[in-house]
């Protein structure tokens, strides 16, 4: 829907900076380092606690988180051009005086929603650990209704169409946040908010989220990198990234996200129980189905990423050079799209066990490697050349997380490894091929109706996944093999 109504531009540029922002901040307070300090701690006092002293965490909590979100909110919105000037230095040395500020005005409104987006972060958290997993994953949908009815009914009736899209942002936050609130209330959880910096609980949430501010989200932290070495390149390089980085994100939020918001809760029970056996167990099949789903959404991605722009976006004000733009990056990304939902698995295996300095260093790295790749590869391949670089520094994030629980002893890879590697690479290569020689050229694409660029598109996915999943059922994968087993049964 931006796609189609806004484009690529100088108002989308300002636009996806204010919104990046508070976005980023909510990586890291929200899904990033609270979920993955608070989530393991609740579920200890609720299997080793009784019920009040449950209840009193979770008011403290919520008390304490409230309030910092409140002070860090009322900062960002009285910063707001200062923040802008930070994540778009291109801009300023450029002297875009009208994006800067544009993108200032749509902070003020933007920022806020980091405010309610983290207390429906911490409301999901709690729903999470009482295996209430339906409620959180609808919520975000709510987000996307919210900026699609600004998109369509509000931008119409404002001077500056775009920034009906910052008042979307605000509303969807509310909304997220409200609707929550019910299904806290029937798990007798709903929060009475109160301070307590002194709290044992609250204390230890803190003294694990603090490093893990970091380490959770260098991906994001990469990702905000682009966007401020893309400022410095031509108009419409943040556009391109942001629409390739929304297809890319689908296949992470339905795989990467999903596994991790499933498998932090119950590795963290493992921990609680002491069964390291169950532990390593757990965090295996994790690691399976990453591969197993991962593969067939990376080569889709990558092979497609031209006709999913084309169909998705292309319109009047999105042209056949945005979509070739566009598409760069997507291969870009999609190149990496393995190691982020890895690093979204291998992550909770460190913080179910409390240990959040592990990831800490390892993320060091990862920024540090993502930073030099960019500096290597945004001269030859401009947009692209930043999600190249987030995508190998992701790959070297994942690889130095597994090879460390491998070391502690914390995961020991089940039988049947190598089985699966070579019957998902014949399926992704069989795949790869059958969509290459199926596909008709970008320029074709860009050419024909968009009714007809829908059905050929769909007919490529279907085709891609038909051979994907054929080849692993005559390789002699069944469904069965997906479901968590107790270790006494492999």
């Amino acid at each position: 829907m931006f796609a189609q109504i806004f484009g690529a531009s100088a108002e989308t540029d300002a636009f996806f900076v204010a919104f990046k922002i508070p976005n980023f901040l909510r990586r890291l307070f929200a899904e990033g380092a609270f979920a993955t300090a608070f989530v393991p701690v609740l579920t200890e006092y609720r299997t080793q606690r009784e019920f009040r002293e449950l209840k009193d965490f979770v008011d403290h909590v919520a008390g304490t988180l409230g309030l910092v979100l409140l002070v860090v909110s009322l900062i960002g919105v009285v910063a707001a051009p200062v923040l802008v000037s930070v994540f778009a230095f291109g801009w300023v040395m450029d002297g875009e005086t009208a994006k800067l500020t544009m993108a200032a005005d749509m902070l003020r409104l933007t920022f806020p929603y980091l405010f309610f987006i983290s207390l429906t972060a911490f409301a999901g958290g709690i729903l999470n650990a009482h295996d209430r997993f339906a409620v959180p994953a609808f919520t975000p949908v709510l987000l996307n209704l919210c900026l699609i009815s600004a998109a369509l009914w509000l931008a119409p009736v404002i001077e500056q169409g775009i920034v009906a899209l910052a008042w979307g942002v605000m509303i969807a936050g509310i909304t997220q946040f409200t609707f929550q609130l019910p299904f806290l209330a029937r798990l007798r959880l709903l929060p009475r908010p109160r301070p307590g910096f002194h709290d044992p609980g609250v204390v230890r949430v803190l003294k694990l989220m603090v490093p893990a501010l970091f380490a959770v989200s260098v991906t994001q932290i990469n990702l905000l990198l682009d966007t401020m070495l893309a400022s410095f390149l031509v108009t419409g390089s943040i556009s391109w990234l942001y629409y390739s980085d929304r297809l890319m994100e689908f296949p992470l939020g339905i795989l990467g996200v999903g596994l991790a918001t499933v498998i932090l809760p119950r590795l963290s029970r493992r921990q609680a129980e002491a069964t390291p056996e169950a532990f390593s167990h757990t965090m295996d099949w994790g690691l399976r189905m990453t591969v197993i789903f991962g593969i067939p959404a990376a080569v889709g991605l990558m092979v497609l990423a031209g006709p999913m722009i084309a169909t998705l976006f292309q319109s009047d004000v999105f042209d056949a050079n945005d979509v070739a733009m566009a598409e760069r990056s997507l291969m870009a990304y999609s190149f990496g799209l393995q190691a982020f939902i890895l690093i979204k698995v291998l992550a909770p295996g460190f913080y179910a066990r409390q240990d959040t300095r592990t990831p800490v260093k390892i993320g060091v790295i990862a920024m540090v490697a993502n930073m030099l790749l960019n500096l290597a590869l945004i001269f030859p391949l401009q947009h692209a050349g930043l999600a190249l670089a987030t995508s190998l520094s992701a790959y070297l994030n994942a690889f130095l997380l597994l090879r460390s629980l491998r070391r502690d002893d914390a995961y020991s890879p089940g039988p049947g490894w190598t089985r699966l590697a070579v019957q998902v690479g014949a399926g992704g290569l069989l795949m790869a091929a059958m969509l290459v020689w199926a596909s008709p050229e970008l320029g074709s694409w860009v050419e024909v109706d968009r009714l007809r660029r829908v059905g050929m598109l769909a007919g490529l996915i279907v085709l891609g996944a038909a051979v994907y999943f054929a080849v692993l059922l005559v390789s002699g994968l069944r469904p069965r093999d997906l479901r968590v087993r107790n270790p006494r049964e492999s």
